[in-house]
């Protein structure tokens, strides 16, 4: 062999030698802090102290003991897995408590991990796994669409509390941020500055949610959103299960109207959709009356989104997540947020009078651009008139 060619051979076996040894060397299969976990772990000993403390409890978890419990109980089957030979898996309880701890606090993944004393890839997964899992246990009981008399329900309820009729619910978006997702561009880059996901909601006179979408990309504007939505097309295309047209309190005399739902100047003006009349000087007083008027309705959103993000606090800042885990998180806290609250999800208010009872669906069916504005300026017409004269009230702007 030539001499060059051989000491170049015996060089590299050297070198390569210690490699191999280093490769040999095993690192422990569980880390030692992680070991001692049902020493000091947060769950088996803090979590155990809280418990005595109902209000110290609720503030750690944003859930009162039996609401935790009773949460438990419908997901624990969804996330309870077996022990293997290799070590015993972490408990339904523990892995809700740290999906629960996430989302009241936003904290890191690696904060998280090591107050509970887990790995940081292991909270990676329960947090997806858990919500997922909420959702799917609790939506069809705490989120299912309205029919029509739930509908009809939530404008007795809109009527009474908010002095707005025949209103189904009050329409937002809200965006939700994030730190800028890997290789997006500027797709979740909003007028804000920020990156974020937008969460349109359908809120009802009670602060629930009640139709969600979420995921839709920050540089979207509300209108967009809504028309690439589920909702926004059942509604534009009167395949939502709404309420036959009715007249409106004391207002035989008018025109029948259509259950609409309120949002603000962002939205489209459509039949079923009232927007505020656009700019603030040049308006005549029963425009300003009819602003005021739809304001005051559409402020339960606004509202329902402020508690929803002082009670999850992870939406207070940048969520330091992958969107699509970002939606799951929205979609189960709006979820866990109608969850505590459930008296509101069943209480029917009395119908008024016979024009309320069970009748076919209305069916609106597609109409053409012109017809459609036509139909929702006089819908917004008769609004306005109604609350000037027969349904005005006491408190409302006056000359």
């Amino acid at each position: 062999m030539d001499p060059v060619k051989r000491a170049a051979w015996l060089y590299l076996i050297h070198t390569a030698e210690p490699r191999r040894r280093r490769r040999r060397v095993r690192r422990a299969w569980v880390h030692d802090i992680i070991q001692r976990r049902s020493e000091f772990g947060e769950f088996h000993h803090l979590l155990q102290e809280l418990r005595q403390d109902e209000c110290r409890f609720q503030r750690y978890f944003r859930l009162t003991c039996a609401q935790f419990d009773d949460l438990l109980a419908r997901v624990g089957a969804r996330i309870t897995y077996q022990d293997t030979n290799y070590r015993h898996s972490i408990s339904a309880d523990e892995r809700l408590s740290i999906c629960l701890r996430f989302l009241a606090t936003g904290d890191s993944y690696r904060t998280i991990a090591n107050s509970f004393r887990v790995g940081v890839s292991t909270v990676s997964t329960i947090i997806p796994d858990v919500v997922t899992a909420i959702w799917d246990c609790l939506a069809e009981e705490f989120m299912a669409v309205p029919g029509a008399a739930e509908w009809r329900s939530i404008a007795e309820e809109f009527e009474e509390r908010w002095n707005f009729p025949l209103c189904c619910g009050a329409l937002d978006g809200k965006h939700v941020k994030l730190r800028a997702p890997p290789n997006s561009g500027s797709l979740f880059f909003n007028h804000k500055g920020d990156h974020s996901i937008v969460l349109l909601a359908v809120v009802d006179a009670r602060y629930q949610f009640r139709i969600l979408d979420v995921g839709g990309y920050g540089q979207s504007s509300d209108g967009g959103i809504l028309a690439n939505s589920t909702f926004g097309q059942a509604l534009r295309e009167g395949t939502l299960p709404l309420p036959q047209d009715l007249h409106l309190p004391g207002a035989d005399h008018r025109h029948l109207q259509p259950h609409v739902f309120v949002a603000d100047e962002a939205f489209p003006l459509r039949r079923n959709l009232m927007r505020p009349f656009p700019g603030r000087g040049g308006l005549t007083r029963e425009q300003r009356v009819f602003n005021y008027r739809l304001s005051r309705a559409r402020l339960v959103v606004e509202d329902a989104f402020g508690i929803w993000s002082a009670q999850w606090r992870a939406f207070r800042g940048a969520l330091e997540i992958l969107p699509e885990v970002a939606e799951k998180c929205v979609k189960a806290t709006c979820l866990l947020h109608n969850f505590m609250r459930p008296a509101a999800l069943h209480h029917v208010p009395a119908q008024r009078g016979a024009a309320a009872q069970d009748e076919p669906l209305q069916s609106v069916g597609q109409m053409g651009a012109n017809n459609a504005t036509r139909d929702a300026t006089s819908a917004r017409e008769v609004f306005m008139a109604h609350f000037c004269e027969e349904g005005a009230v006491p408190w409302q702007p006056g000359e």
